[in-house]
């Protein structure tokens, strides 16, 4: 069976137990989060649920990037709605999960990301990059703004509020959820398999290799008002302790990715196959669908992707393979998965 049929099949399972039908148009905004006490300022986008239909166009697309369709600064509908803060991997951007954020603001979500400083596309400061603990603060800080200052403030239901990260974001998104930094373990860890991913990029970044940043890294990072989390394919599972996963009480939906496209896979048996064996039985639920590659939770490519990757940016043609009506429909089946996990918690 080809990746295709593979994808239509699990696509056919999940849309029969879909949560609910898109009733909404996209609405978009812009948004920035200030603050005073600390210099890193956060831009990113709001994606929410309105019937308005004048000013549909296509945002967040380029060249290489199919754009979603949503109306810029449109009134949102009536009521009152959960809200979910999405957390893009490294050195991607608030744009990287656009299609699934207008997925779920389509079935009524208040959706939000932001592009972390230091590991993200336009920004990538050393020092921001060092600070990781910052990641999940961000989080937490988005979450404090889109329920005060912000103009959504009385459309958010502060009672289900919801998170999902890729890759660095589902990093991200387990601090959030209680999971700890071991510094002893993780070290171990990398002692012994010192060519893995996450230990080269926590050497080069510098992170938690002072007593104040490993304080910083190690502390209690994890905010209480998120309801469930989803995981995209993430990395950093052995950073955490295992005593810390093993007390996790959020709700925890994890994505792996078995589909190695051009060596751009992670290994599952150190991440997220480890991960959700290490959480508690009742508080996790673990997917695997074949045909599942690691880029498949970015946008959708364009068909003419490939050929301007190969002439512009050859060693990143990856990200697309696979990238057109395949991805589609494994975005489908992603946003159905995660609206139904969401609609229990």
């Amino acid at each position: 069976m080809n990746r295709f049929f593979q994808i239509a099949t699990i696509c056919g399972s999940l849309l029969a137990s879909s949560a609910a039908a898109q009733d909404f148009q996209t609405g978009l905004a812009a948004f920035e989060v200030i603050d005073t006490s600390i210099n890193r300022p956060l831009e990113g986008f709001v994606w929410y649920p309105t019937t308005e239909t004048e000013g549909l166009a296509t945002h967040h697309g380029n060249a290489v990037w199919a754009g979603i369709q949503a109306i810029e600064n449109a009134a949102i509908v009536e009521g009152r709605f959960p809200l979910v803060v999405l957390s893009h991997g490294m050195y991607g951007n608030a744009m990287n999960q656009s299609w699934l954020a207008s997925s779920l603001a389509q079935q009524g979500y208040v959706v939000a990301a932001i592009s972390h400083p230091g590991t993200s596309t336009w920004a990538r400061e050393a020092d921001d990059a060092r600070q990781l603990w910052e990641r999940p603060k961000d989080i937490s800080r988005v979450i404090d703004h889109l329920l005060s200052t912000s103009s959504l403030h009385a459309s958010i239901d502060p009672e289900r509020i919801f998170m999902a990260g890729h890759s660095l974001g589902g990093f991200t998104a387990m601090a959030l959820a209680g999971a700890r930094y071991d510094a002893a373990g993780f070290n171990g860890f990398c002692a012994e398999y010192p060519g893995e991913l996450v230990c080269g990029i926590f050497d080069n970044w510098n992170v938690a290799k002072t007593p104040e940043d490993l304080a910083e890294m190690a502390a209690d990072l994890s905010d209480t008002r998120i309801r469930g989390i989803a995981v995209f394919d993430l990395g950093g599972t052995q950073t955490f302790s295992p005593s810390s996963l093993s007390q996790i009480k959020t709700p925890l939906l994890v994505f792996g990715a078995p589909e190695n496209i051009d060596g751009s896979g992670l290994d599952l048996n150190v991440e997220s196959r480890a991960l959700a064996a290490a959480l508690p039985k009742t508080n996790v639920t673990y997917l695997e669908p074949a045909g599942l590659a690691h880029f498949d939770f970015l946008g959708e490519c364009t068909p003419n992707a490939i050929a301007i990757l190969k002439e512009e940016e050859p060693d990143d043609v990856y990200v697309c393979v696979d990238g057109g009506a395949e991805r589609r429909a494994l975005h489908t089946m992603i946003s159905n998965a995660v609206t139904d996990f969401f609609a229990n918690q």
